[in-house]
């Protein structure tokens, strides 16, 4: 399957990778959401009976980790009430010529 996708790239002019061959920089940051996705959803809340619950138990954890969450990096806000907070805060700032 490998090769396939490789040359499927290679057909459309796609690079695989921006880091340099065996560098795990590229898959840091899905590897890391791949953890969370499995650690809160699949092994405390699976399984499931079929494809239809499995479906909308990852739509509920996705709309879930997209806005809802505490994020640390936010202040232990959640993601939708930062950016409320970010875009309010921009409404407010005044506008300089």
């Amino acid at each position: 399957m490998s090769i396939r996708y490789t040359e499927r790239l290679a057909e459309v002019g796609a690079s695989a990778s921006a880091g340099s061959v065996a560098d795990s920089y590229d898959n840091a940051v899905a590897g890391a959401l791949n953890g969370t996705f499995k650690a809160g959803l699949i092994e405390h809340q699976g399984p499931w009976l079929d494809f239809g619950q499995a479906e909308r138990a990852v739509l509920r954890w996705s709309a879930w980790y997209n806005s809802e969450r505490l994020h640390s990096a936010l202040y232990y806000l959640p993601p939708d009430e930062h950016e409320h907070a970010y875009w309010q805060h921009q409404a407010q700032a005044p506008q300089t010529a």
